[in-house]
């Protein structure tokens, strides 16, 4: 047995993590011609707990069945936003009160961002502020698609320029213009790890708002939320909370900016009176005031299942752990099976700079990836070049790891191999 397979073996052995496996539903023998399955997609699509399927049939079955309309009260159906953004909250780093769980991600940071300019604008006109108005929204340069798009059109709604600058840059692109700033904590290209608290006290030293995208954070490392003092942020919840195709997102707004919280999307379900069906829309107090419509119950509860495998004593410090000993091995293995040269690690290699995935440039991606999941190592490829593997620590063990490393190396020299490559 080669050296990274005896080393898998040790690191499995003394994995304090490993029991939690058998919270999930996993292909064990559907890995095709190559063996056992290694999944390290989570970071696209998490796998299915194994609570969720029973769960799901009583929701439909009895609550939705049997119970019908009733279940609102008495299975708690109308609370569950609020009460599963509480379940969330420590995964984040948040008290409770300050989560709520509905839509996409792509609506809440719409909510999160014209709610940032409202909050800074307020603010300056509460301060009694002479300085220009603030008209001026800086996103991330790097951040996925959608977060610009979005960004741009709040931008056009609140009479903003919106300005795209890297990460790196941020410090020096804020001014007394800047009203609101949208960061990634986690790149989804390339894996990197953006410093929050910096990027955080950087925004407030501007007396601008920011508000975090913690897709690729929220459920693999620790973040802090109220730690750091962030003003509002955003996250899906179907990567590394597992919550399932299209799970609803959630919108966290700190305690203290709650009742000044002003979303652009106000509806029944954040009245202060939802019942009382009133022509004039009133907040409702706390995070509730992030509800739009009526909440998409059979996916949150779901959700709500999911969550169930960080019962029992599960701590995101312990996760962090093992996703860098997991992306630390992985980095060892390609080293020792991949030639030189034949994939670069786009992933910065410090600690406090990588997240949860490692991203490997070659010039064939596309069809490298395809064939490894035709082998049962499922990762993804971002266009033009890139091959992405994410580490869930909940489910992934090392010997995965190992196992992965030596069939992107077969894959590799097989794609070298044939004529005209």
């Amino acid at each position: 047995m080669s050296e990274p397979r005896l080393r898998a073996k040790e690191l499995d052995a003394a994995d304090g993590l490993a029991a939690q496996r058998a919270e999930f539903l996993l292909d064990e023998g559907g890995g095709g011609s190559g063996g056992e399955a290694v999944y390290l997609d989570g970071n696209s699509l998490g796998a299915l707990p194994a609570a969720v399927p029973g769960r799901v049939e009583d929701v439909v079955r009895r609550q939705w069945g049997e119970l019908r309309i009733r279940s609102w009260t008495e299975e708690g159906w109308w609370t569950a936003p609020e009460r599963i953004g509480d379940r969330i909250a420590p995964l984040v780093g948040a008290a409770a009160g300050q989560i709520v769980v509905g839509d996409s991600t792509s609506v809440n940071v719409f909510k999160a961002v014209v709610g940032a300019v409202r909050l800074a604008r307020s603010a300056d006109t509460a301060a009694g502020a002479a300085g220009p108005a603030r008209d001026e929204i800086v996103v991330d340069a790097t951040t996925f698609p959608t977060d610009g798009y979005i960004a741009e059109s709040a931008a056009r709604m609140t009479g903003c320029t919106l300005r795209p600058v890297p990460p790196s840059g941020i410090p020096d692109a804020l001014g007394d213009r800047t009203a609101a700033v949208l960061l990634n904590h986690v790149d989804y290209r390339t894996g990197r790890l953006h410093d929050l608290p910096a990027l955080t006290a950087a925004v407030h030293a501007a007396g601008a708002y920011v508000v975090w995208d913690l897709c690729h954070s929220a459920g693999a490392l620790p973040v802090g939320l109220d730690e750091h003092g962030v003003d509002l942020a955003v996250g899906c919840t179907y990567k590394y909370l597992n919550g399932g195709p299209g799970a609803p997102a959630y919108l966290y707004v700190r305690a203290e900016l709650q009742d000044r919280f002003d979303s652009p999307l106000p509806g029944w379900n954040s009245h202060a009176e939802p019942f009382g069906m009133r022509p004039e829309y009133a907040p409702a107090p706390g995070a509730l005031r992030g509800r739009v419509g009526t909440p998409d119950i059979l996916s949150m509860l779901a959700l709500e299942a999911a969550l169930d495998v960080w019962d029992g004593g599960v701590t995101i410090e312990a996760v962090r752990a093992k996703s860098l000993a997991l992306t630390d091995f992985f980095l060892e293995c390609v080293e020792a099976y991949v030639p030189e040269g034949r994939v670069e690690c786009l992933t910065p290699g410090p600690h406090g700079e990588r997240g949860s995935q490692i991203a490997l440039r070659c010039p064939d991606a596309g069809d490298v990836m395809k064939r490894l999941i035709e082998r049962g190592v499922v990762g993804d490829f971002r266009h033009p070049d890139v091959l992405r593997f994410g580490f869930t620590p909940l489910y992934v063990g090392f010997a995965d790891v190992e196992r992965a490393a030596r069939v992107l190396a077969e894959v590799l020299a097989e794609v070298l191999a044939e004529p005209g490559t």
